[in-house]
Protein backbone atom coordinates (compact mmCIF):
# COMPACT_ATOMS: atom_id res chain seq x y z
CA UNK A 1 0.00 0.00 0.00
CA UNK A 2 1.06 3.46 -1.26
CA UNK A 3 1.46 6.65 1.41
CA UNK A 4 -1.56 7.73 -0.99
CA UNK A 5 -3.70 4.87 -0.27
CA UNK A 6 -2.84 4.85 3.52
CA UNK A 7 -3.73 8.48 3.14
CA UNK A 8 -7.15 7.41 1.90
CA UNK A 9 -7.97 4.66 4.77
CA UNK A 10 -7.44 7.11 6.82
CA UNK A 11 -9.40 9.62 5.83
CA UNK A 12 -12.48 7.15 5.21
CA UNK A 13 -11.98 6.06 8.98
CA UNK A 14 -12.35 9.59 10.02
CA UNK A 15 -15.69 9.97 7.70
CA UNK A 16 -17.88 7.60 8.86
CA UNK A 17 -18.50 4.30 8.89
CA UNK A 18 -21.18 2.52 6.57
CA UNK A 19 -23.67 0.15 8.35
CA UNK A 20 -25.17 -2.85 6.38
CA UNK A 21 -28.88 -3.01 7.55
CA UNK A 22 -29.37 -5.48 9.92
CA UNK A 23 -31.63 -7.39 7.76
CA UNK A 24 -28.32 -7.96 5.34
CA UNK A 25 -26.41 -11.15 6.60
CA UNK A 26 -24.04 -13.66 5.10
CA UNK A 27 -26.85 -15.64 3.23
CA UNK A 28 -27.97 -12.71 1.43
CA UNK A 29 -24.66 -12.57 0.44
CA UNK A 30 -24.57 -16.50 -0.99
CA UNK A 31 -27.55 -16.33 -2.16
CA UNK A 32 -26.52 -12.88 -4.32
CA UNK A 33 -23.62 -14.66 -5.82
CA UNK A 34 -25.57 -17.76 -6.26
CA UNK A 35 -28.12 -16.05 -8.42
CA UNK A 36 -25.67 -13.91 -9.92
CA UNK A 37 -23.35 -16.76 -11.60
CA UNK A 38 -26.96 -18.26 -12.48
CA UNK A 39 -25.94 -21.43 -10.42
CA UNK A 40 -28.09 -23.95 -9.04
CA UNK A 41 -28.60 -24.20 -5.40
CA UNK A 42 -28.84 -28.06 -4.90
CA UNK A 43 -25.15 -28.07 -6.70
CA UNK A 44 -23.18 -25.30 -5.10
CA UNK A 45 -19.32 -25.23 -6.89
CA UNK A 46 -18.04 -24.63 -2.97
CA UNK A 47 -14.37 -23.52 -4.00
CA UNK A 48 -15.67 -20.80 -6.64
CA UNK A 49 -18.87 -19.48 -4.02
CA UNK A 50 -16.06 -19.39 -1.44
CA UNK A 51 -13.42 -17.28 -3.07
CA UNK A 52 -16.33 -14.59 -4.51
CA UNK A 53 -17.50 -14.89 -0.88
CA UNK A 54 -13.79 -13.63 0.92
CA UNK A 55 -13.24 -11.45 -2.07
CA UNK A 56 -16.66 -9.42 -1.05
CA UNK A 57 -15.04 -9.51 2.19
CA UNK A 58 -12.48 -8.63 1.37
CA UNK A 59 -13.72 -5.45 -0.59
CA UNK A 60 -16.04 -4.60 2.70
CA UNK A 61 -13.08 -4.32 5.23
CA UNK A 62 -11.58 -2.19 2.35
CA UNK A 63 -14.34 -0.15 2.69
CA UNK A 64 -14.43 0.40 6.45
CA UNK A 65 -17.84 -0.95 6.31
CA UNK A 66 -19.07 -2.65 9.35
CA UNK A 67 -20.38 -6.13 9.39
CA UNK A 68 -21.31 -8.27 11.85
CA UNK A 69 -18.96 -11.24 12.98
CA UNK A 70 -21.73 -14.12 11.55
CA UNK A 71 -20.08 -12.81 7.56
CA UNK A 72 -16.71 -13.90 9.04
CA UNK A 73 -18.32 -17.42 10.92
CA UNK A 74 -20.00 -18.09 7.77
CA UNK A 75 -16.25 -17.76 5.63
CA UNK A 76 -15.18 -20.50 7.96
CA UNK A 77 -17.79 -22.50 7.67
CA UNK A 78 -17.47 -22.46 3.84
CA UNK A 79 -13.79 -23.03 4.47
CA UNK A 80 -14.68 -26.09 6.03
CA UNK A 81 -16.98 -27.66 3.49
CA UNK A 82 -14.61 -27.08 0.92
CA UNK A 83 -12.09 -29.02 2.80
CA UNK A 84 -14.19 -31.88 3.51
CA UNK A 85 -15.41 -31.43 -0.56
CA UNK A 86 -12.02 -32.31 -1.28
CA UNK A 87 -11.46 -35.49 0.74
CA UNK A 88 -11.93 -38.35 -1.25
CA UNK A 89 -15.07 -40.53 0.24
CA UNK A 90 -13.18 -43.34 1.17
CA UNK A 91 -10.89 -41.40 3.54
CA UNK A 92 -14.25 -39.95 4.71
CA UNK A 93 -15.63 -43.26 5.55
CA UNK A 94 -12.39 -44.73 7.48
CA UNK A 95 -13.60 -41.86 9.65
CA UNK A 96 -16.19 -43.29 11.02
CA UNK A 97 -19.27 -41.72 8.57
CA UNK A 98 -20.80 -44.56 7.29
CA UNK A 99 -23.34 -42.86 5.54
CA UNK A 100 -21.52 -40.57 3.77
CA UNK A 101 -23.41 -36.87 3.23
CA UNK A 102 -22.88 -33.90 0.97
CA UNK A 103 -21.11 -31.61 3.01
CA UNK A 104 -22.75 -28.96 1.34
CA UNK A 105 -26.06 -30.66 2.48
CA UNK A 106 -26.78 -28.59 5.33
CA UNK A 107 -26.14 -25.13 3.67
CA UNK A 108 -28.76 -25.66 1.41
CA UNK A 109 -30.72 -26.16 3.92
CA UNK A 110 -30.35 -23.09 5.22
CA UNK A 111 -30.63 -21.26 1.90
CA UNK A 112 -33.67 -22.77 1.28
CA UNK A 113 -34.86 -21.71 4.16
CA UNK A 114 -33.87 -18.09 4.58
CA UNK A 115 -35.35 -17.50 0.86
CA UNK A 116 -38.50 -18.93 1.65
CA UNK A 117 -38.89 -16.65 4.92
CA UNK A 118 -37.16 -13.60 2.98
CA UNK A 119 -40.11 -14.19 0.24
CA UNK A 120 -43.08 -14.44 2.63
CA UNK A 121 -41.57 -10.49 4.34
CA UNK A 122 -41.42 -9.29 1.12
CA UNK A 123 -45.26 -10.47 0.65
CA UNK A 124 -46.03 -8.92 3.58
CA UNK A 125 -44.44 -5.72 3.01
CA UNK A 126 -46.01 -5.59 0.05
CA UNK A 127 -49.66 -5.93 1.60
CA UNK A 128 -48.52 -3.35 3.69
CA UNK A 129 -48.48 -1.03 1.45
CA UNK A 130 -51.46 -1.80 -0.53
CA UNK A 131 -53.17 -1.29 3.06
CA UNK A 132 -51.07 1.71 4.10
CA UNK A 133 -52.29 3.05 0.98
CA UNK A 134 -55.88 2.08 1.35
CA UNK A 135 -56.61 2.91 4.44
CA UNK A 136 -55.10 6.98 4.46
CA UNK A 137 -55.05 9.01 7.96
CA UNK A 138 -55.26 12.42 8.28
CA UNK A 139 -52.38 14.26 6.37
CA UNK A 140 -49.40 15.71 9.64
CA UNK A 141 -46.55 17.78 8.84
CA UNK A 142 -43.52 15.99 7.62
CA UNK A 143 -41.12 15.70 10.32
CA UNK A 144 -37.69 16.43 10.35
CA UNK A 145 -35.75 12.83 9.40
CA UNK A 146 -33.51 11.71 12.29
CA UNK A 147 -29.71 11.94 11.27
CA UNK A 148 -28.36 8.83 10.34
CA UNK A 149 -24.98 7.02 9.89
CA UNK A 150 -26.59 3.91 8.03
CA UNK A 151 -26.19 4.47 3.84
CA UNK A 152 -29.73 3.62 2.50
CA UNK A 153 -29.71 1.57 -0.23
CA UNK A 154 -33.34 0.18 -0.71
CA UNK A 155 -33.89 0.39 -4.51
CA UNK A 156 -31.23 -2.24 -4.92
CA UNK A 157 -28.99 -4.87 -3.21
CA UNK A 158 -25.85 -3.15 -1.50
CA UNK A 159 -23.96 -6.65 -2.81
CA UNK A 160 -25.08 -5.36 -6.20
CA UNK A 161 -23.37 -2.02 -5.60
CA UNK A 162 -20.12 -3.81 -4.55
CA UNK A 163 -20.19 -6.37 -6.86
CA UNK A 164 -20.16 -3.56 -9.40
CA UNK A 165 -16.93 -1.51 -7.98
CA UNK A 166 -15.22 -5.14 -7.84
CA UNK A 167 -15.62 -4.56 -11.48
CA UNK A 168 -14.40 -1.13 -11.81
CA UNK A 169 -11.34 -2.31 -9.76
CA UNK A 170 -10.56 -5.69 -12.07
CA UNK A 171 -10.44 -3.39 -15.02
CA UNK A 172 -8.76 -1.09 -13.07
CA UNK A 173 -6.13 -3.58 -12.73
CA UNK A 174 -5.76 -4.36 -16.43
CA UNK A 175 -5.36 -0.68 -16.95
CA UNK A 176 -1.44 -0.03 -18.62
CA UNK A 177 -2.12 3.75 -17.59
CA UNK A 178 -2.59 5.76 -14.27
CA UNK A 179 -3.22 9.01 -14.22
CA UNK A 180 -1.81 9.25 -10.52
CA UNK A 181 -2.07 13.27 -10.84
CA UNK A 182 -6.06 12.33 -10.07
CA UNK A 183 -5.18 10.55 -6.84
CA UNK A 184 -4.70 14.39 -4.79
CA UNK A 185 -8.53 14.82 -4.95
CA UNK A 186 -10.29 14.42 -2.02
CA UNK A 187 -13.69 12.77 -1.36
CA UNK A 188 -15.19 15.87 -0.45
CA UNK A 189 -13.99 17.14 -4.23
CA UNK A 190 -15.46 14.31 -5.57
CA UNK A 191 -18.67 14.88 -4.49
CA UNK A 192 -18.87 17.97 -5.87
CA UNK A 193 -17.35 16.68 -9.17
CA UNK A 194 -20.75 14.31 -9.34
CA UNK A 195 -22.99 17.20 -8.11
CA UNK A 196 -21.71 19.26 -11.05
CA UNK A 197 -22.14 16.18 -13.14
CA UNK A 198 -25.85 15.72 -12.03
CA UNK A 199 -27.10 19.10 -12.62
CA UNK A 200 -26.66 18.77 -16.43
CA UNK A 201 -27.77 15.30 -16.24
CA UNK A 202 -30.82 13.86 -14.42
CA UNK A 203 -29.31 10.43 -14.02
CA UNK A 204 -25.73 8.78 -14.73
CA UNK A 205 -24.87 5.24 -14.86
CA UNK A 206 -22.35 4.10 -12.09
CA UNK A 207 -20.12 3.21 -15.21
CA UNK A 208 -19.91 6.52 -16.13
CA UNK A 209 -18.20 7.47 -12.99
CA UNK A 210 -15.27 5.83 -13.34
CA UNK A 211 -14.62 6.68 -17.59
CA UNK A 212 -10.82 6.93 -18.32
CA UNK A 213 -7.52 5.26 -16.51
CA UNK A 214 -7.37 5.62 -12.77
CA UNK A 215 -6.12 3.86 -9.97
CA UNK A 216 -7.67 1.83 -7.49
CA UNK A 217 -7.06 4.52 -4.42
CA UNK A 218 -8.95 6.75 -6.86
CA UNK A 219 -11.75 4.30 -7.53
CA UNK A 220 -12.78 4.16 -3.58
CA UNK A 221 -12.09 7.28 -3.38
CA UNK A 222 -14.99 8.18 -5.88
CA UNK A 223 -17.15 5.08 -4.57
CA UNK A 224 -17.23 6.17 -1.20
CA UNK A 225 -18.27 10.09 -2.25
CA UNK A 226 -21.27 8.36 -3.92
CA UNK A 227 -21.91 6.22 -0.54
CA UNK A 228 -22.23 9.93 1.32
CA UNK A 229 -24.19 11.57 -1.15
CA UNK A 230 -26.72 8.65 -0.78
CA UNK A 231 -26.10 9.23 2.60
CA UNK A 232 -26.92 12.70 2.57
CA UNK A 233 -30.04 11.80 0.09
CA UNK A 234 -29.10 14.31 -2.39
CA UNK A 235 -28.70 10.88 -5.02
CA UNK A 236 -30.67 7.83 -5.28
CA UNK A 237 -29.78 4.49 -6.63
CA UNK A 238 -31.71 1.93 -8.77
CA UNK A 239 -31.32 -1.08 -11.13
CA UNK A 240 -34.38 -1.58 -13.88
CA UNK A 241 -33.44 -5.21 -13.97
CA UNK A 242 -31.95 -7.89 -12.19
CA UNK A 243 -27.97 -7.71 -12.07
CA UNK A 244 -28.77 -5.18 -14.73
CA UNK A 245 -26.56 -1.49 -15.16
CA UNK A 246 -26.70 0.60 -11.96
CA UNK A 247 -27.65 3.93 -12.30
CA UNK A 248 -27.45 7.16 -9.98
CA UNK A 249 -30.25 9.90 -10.17
CA UNK A 250 -30.51 13.43 -8.58
CA UNK A 251 -33.00 14.04 -5.61
CA UNK A 252 -32.09 17.80 -5.71
CA UNK A 253 -33.05 20.85 -7.97
CA UNK A 254 -30.29 22.08 -10.02
CA UNK A 255 -31.19 25.60 -8.70
CA UNK A 256 -31.08 23.89 -4.99
CA UNK A 257 -28.97 25.26 -3.53
CA UNK A 258 -26.93 22.99 -0.99
CA UNK A 259 -25.69 24.24 1.81
CA UNK A 260 -22.54 21.35 2.86
CA UNK A 261 -21.68 18.52 1.25
CA UNK A 262 -18.16 18.22 3.57
CA UNK A 263 -18.47 14.72 5.06
CA UNK A 264 -16.43 15.62 8.12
Amino acid sequence: MDSREFEIKSEVEEIYQVQLDSFTGPLDLLLHLIRKQQINIYDIPIALITQQYVEYLNLMKTLNLSFAGEFLVMAASLLQIKSRMLLPKEEIADQGEENVEDPREELVRQLMEYEQFKDAAGRLASHERIWRDAFCRDPMLPEEPEPSENVPVDELSLFDLLGALQEVLDRTAAQPFIDVSLDTQTVQERIHTILDQLETEPTLTFEALFEGSFSRSYVILTFLALLELVRMKLVGLFQGDLFGPIRITRRFSPDQEIESVDPT
